[in-house]
């Protein structure tokens, strides 16, 4: 089959690589139909996640059609569409019985930094990843949620991560009626955040991303206030001046380990790797929240430590709330606001394109050209 494969920091390519097979009862085998890259591949790509092993396939976002199940499968037969989400999970550990299924014991040898992820390194697994033709589903009978008559498979493949992942952000911020909700990052998780903070009461979103056509991307789809950092001295003093100088309600980190805006945070972070990637978007929101007020993490950090402020945060008594999406908690209630109209995921895809142009693809989304804010892949 072709898949991506990773090289190495900055290269990755297009190889044949052997077909996926069963190797447990409980295994199905999947043809990708589409697959997306993902702002935290870019993690990956950049060489900044531990123990990304040369030969893995990225890709956590990914739908297809079930060509082979193991024989303990129950649930899935061959033909079947599905979409499947990022998690790998076992469904009956003690925090999969609690729907924390982003923190499965059962799936990852190093289950105490983390759960399963598809093609995320060996730290969340060493699980190969969709962008590929083919794929190996582990735990088949508990993951996969079979796409119903109807849905695009458009939307569908943006329901394994990006929406629920946005909508997870903004329900951890614990948004509460008129509140001020900040979105730092305008990829497609801050913009399914944005738009989330709307639904659950927000009085007021303002979306913080540098670049021009992201920020007007997100005016359009989360009709949401924006701000240019490249035009303020100080973050923290330009949101209290926003609101009545008490500070946001709420603040999420949409961005992750590769923000800008501080160019300490970026050779400490991303150049030399002495913290887990730049913690400038963490000081942000720690200082931009109010006294009392809620930080929503997202954005993708590794399981080593990072410089932040957490004084500031126990003396302005924050609630700090962050992790992987527990994906089956959200795909059904997010697949019903689909059905409903209520949103058109699909409208953030930018680009669709076939397996072979993505390694030039990659350098696109990370330079951030050609108004690229949604990868689609079709293998």
């Amino acid at each position: 089959m072709l898949a991506m494969n990773y090289r190495g920091p900055y290269r990755v390519r297009c190889a044949t690589k052997s077909d996926p097979v069963i190797e447990h009862d409980g295994d199905a085998i999947v043809q990708v139909s589409r697959s997306c890259i993902c702002g935290s591949d870019l993690h990956l790509y950049h060489g900044l996640v531990p123990d990304t092993r040369v030969g893995t396939t990225f890709g956590h976002e990914f739908v297809g059609r079930v060509v082979e199940v193991g024989p303990g499968v129950r649930t899935l037969k061959p033909g079947d569409d599905v979409l499947v989400p990022f998690n790998v999970f076992c469904g009956a550990c003690f925090f999969c019985q609690r729907e924390l299924y982003g923190n499965c014991h059962n799936v990852n040898p190093e289950a105490t930094a983390a759960g399963g992820i598809y093609g995320y390194s060996h730290t969340t697994g060493g699980y190969d990843g969709g962008q590929a033709q083919f794929v190996r589903v582990p735990m088949a009978d508990v993951g996969p949620l079979k796409l119903p008559e109807g849905l695009s498979i458009d939307d569908a493949v943006l329901l394994t991560d990006a929406f629920p992942t946005g909508y997870q952000a903004a329900e951890m911020g614990s948004i509460d009626e008129g509140d001020t909700v900040v979105v730092f990052g305008a990829g497609p998780v801050g913009l399914f955040a944005a738009k989330s903070a709307w639904w659950m009461g927000a009085g007021r979103v303002i979306v913080v991303d540098q670049v021009d056509y992201r920020l007007e991307f997100a005016r359009r789809f989360a009709h949401c206030e924006t701000i240019d950092f490249r035009q303020v001295h100080d973050m923290a003093i330009h949101i209290k001046k926003l609101t009545d100088g008490l500070g946001a309600d709420v603040c999420i980190d949409a961005v992750g380990c590769e923000a800008a805006g501080n160019a300490l945070q970026h050779l400490t972070g991303v150049k030399l790797k002495l913290q887990s990637g730049s913690a400038t978007v963490l000081h942000w929101a720690i200082n931009s929240v109010r006294k009392g007020g809620t930080v929503s993490i997202v954005g993708v950090y590794g399981p080593t430590f990072n410089f932040v402020p957490i004084g500031n945060a126990v003396n302005k008594g924050l609630t700090m709330k962050s992790g992987q999406t527990h994906m089956h908690r959200y795909m059904k209630p997010l697949l019903q606001k689909i059905e409903k109209g209520e949103i058109d995921p699909s409208f953030i895809i930018t680009h669709k394109i076939p397996i072979d142009q993505a390694p030039e693809m990659y350098k696109t989304f990370r330079d951030k050209k050609d108004g690229c804010i949604k990868v689609v892949i079709k293998p």
